[in-house]
């Protein structure tokens, strides 16, 4: 049964001393405890036992891996075939797990296992295709399906672009090998599952359902298999806003649209697949700005939302992310969770919007990036520096997805779309870095002539009351009625030739800050409990 323990072995043959090294792999071994997970894993997956196979997935898989196998690779597909009754189908998801494992734990991967892992992708999606799948994955596995896959071709695109350092072997390999991950081919099997799960249809048809009455939470029945594949690959950066050309951020927000995120769904059903989906929402926001002019008539839009979904997934995780500790996915978690922190700085500095964070998630916010967001809030080298610090630490992987040319002299180019990105950003905070010294001095006065500002601005009074207007012009958002609305945390007006400025008090909550003290309290007395004197 799955969860039972495994025989501790090291993976070799007896013969092999304990800790033998990672060239001693012997592909054709296959040890007792791989013998009962398979045979276990492949009776489940035969059963359609969705919950014994995610328990075996998430936790059998894992051990296995951690004692066994944790720097060489599983036994080979073949080696396992007698234990699955050569099940063309399992030996397809248990390829898919060997490679994810060896790109995870083994390092060099050469092309030829980059290669081999792409052909095993297209026979498994063709089967999910074309074929008769009579078989229900946990949604955990079919999320972590496509991330892999995604991430494989991130992966590649990466190796094959670092031309400098290779060998003449792995030159032939590139060349050998070079319709392997093709951006198309990875584009057009991702689009195909979406429509052959007719999942953008299903979502529009439950939208207009939702009006009248909510439905229950999804569950992983067969009838829904194929409509929660469509939704990992719906919502799972796609188009990859990595591979879209440069500032087409819009197409890969189009594609999210079929995806209500203020709705709980499919897509929230694993935290892996619901907190992607937000960092790169709110990543697509932040960076639909920078080249895009014709979408500048109102700036705040986009930060504002970007801020606002950024606060909810960080308040989301703050709340829950202890009940994930175990899982294999936690790394990551913790890793994006920081990422969209520095993301929320970038937000709340180039569009102050205070309200809409969380008292608690404010709270994390300065401990992590207080000093960072000072400097950004000036107007100098250091706040572009501290700019170009957290765009570098929170992006994605950029990547250029066309194949290199395999001619001398041989050169690196695999930084040049993170490169191009950054410009891009950083010309954007260039701009705004104006509006954000304008802001700096208006905070300070409550009335202040425009000569005396241009002077501590140190231009002209023509081209400040041009970066005033401008300024009041960005500052304003269309609200979900279609309304235009003021997002500055303060306002202004000018009455021959003075500035007067308006500062908006937020509205306090008192009701919301007395229910976290008391939840507080009651965390306190419960640890206090658990006290036992001596």
């Amino acid at each position: 049964m799955a969860g039972a323990p495994y025989d501790r072995e090291d993976g070799l043959p007896p013969s092999a001393p304990p800790h033998a090294a990672a060239d001693a792999y012997d592909p054709n071994y296959v040890p007792d405890s791989v013998k009962t997970f398979v045979v276990h894993l492949y009776r489940h997956i035969r059963d359609k036992n969705v919950y014994e196979i995610h328990q075996m997935y998430e936790g059998g898989f894992q051990r296995l891996s951690d004692r066994l196998f944790r720097d060489a690779p599983w036994p080979s597909a073949e080696a396992v075939a007698p234990y699955c009754d050569g099940d063309h189908v399992f030996l397809l998801l248990y390829r898919e797990l060997w490679y994810r494992h060896a790109h995870a734990r083994l390092s060099p991967l050469t092309a030829a296992h980059r290669a081999e892992s792409w052909t095993n992708y297209c026979d498994l999606f063709s089967v999910v295709l074309h074929g008769v799948v009579n078989m229900q994955l946990p949604n955990q596995w079919l999320w972590d399906m496509v991330d892999e896959f995604v991430y494989q071709f991130q992966s590649f695109c990466q190796y094959r672009a670092k031309l400098k350092t290779k060998t003449e072997d792995e030159l032939n390999q590139l060349k050998q090998f070079d319709k392997a991950w093709n951006v198309y081919g990875v584009l057009n099997y991702l689009q195909a599952l979406v429509e052959k799960s007719m999942i953008a249809q299903i979502l529009e048809r439950r939208r207009r359902a939702w009006s009248s009455s909510p439905p229950p939470m999804a569950t992983t029945t067969r009838a829904q298999q194929q409509r929660a594949q469509g939704a990992r690959l719906l919502q799972h950066d796609w188009p990859p806003q990595d591979t879209l050309p440069p500032r087409d951020y819009h197409t890969g927000l189009k594609c999210l649209a079929p995806i209500d995120l203020n709705q709980q769904g499919v897509y929230t059903i694993v935290i892996g697949s619901h907190i992607s989906t937000i960092y790169h929402y709110g990543f697509a926001n932040l960076m639909i700005l920078p080249g895009c002019n014709t979408l500048k008539v109102y700036i705040t839009f986009w930060y504002v939302e970007a801020t606002r979904e950024f606060n909810k997934i960080l308040l989301y995780i703050l709340k829950y992310k202890q009940y994930h500790q175990k899982s294999p996915q936690y790394d990551q978690i913790l890793k994006k969770n920081e990422q969209m922190y520095a993301l929320l700085a970038i937000c709340l500095s180039l569009c102050p919007q205070n309200k809409l964070v969380d008292e608690n998630v404010s709270t994390q916010l300065k401990e992590k990036y207080n000093d960072k967001m000072t400097k950004m809030q000036r107007y100098d080298d250091e706040a572009y520096a501290a700019y170009d610090e957290l765009f570098s630490y929170a992006c994605p992987k950029f990547i250029t997805p066309s194949p290199p040319v395999l001619d001398q002299p041989l050169t690196n180019y695999n930084q040049d779309a993170y490169r191009l990105q950054l410009k891009l950003f950083l010309y954007e905070v260039k701009q705004q870095q104006l509006l954000s010294g304008i802001r700096s001095y208006l905070k300070l006065y409550s009335t202040i002539t425009i000569s005396k500002l241009a002077q501590y601005m140190e231009m002209d009074e023509a081209t400040l009351r041009s970066i005033l207007m401008t300024y009041k012009h960005k500052m304003h958002a269309v609200d979900s009625d279609g309304k235009i609305v003021s997002s500055a945390d303060f306002d202004f007006y000018i009455v021959e030739d003075v500035i007067h400025v308006v500062e908006s008090k937020p509205t306090k909550r008192h009701g919301d800050y007395l229910l976290r003290q008391i939840l507080k309290f009651e965390e306190m007395i419960g640890e206090l409990e658990k006290v036992q004197l001596d």
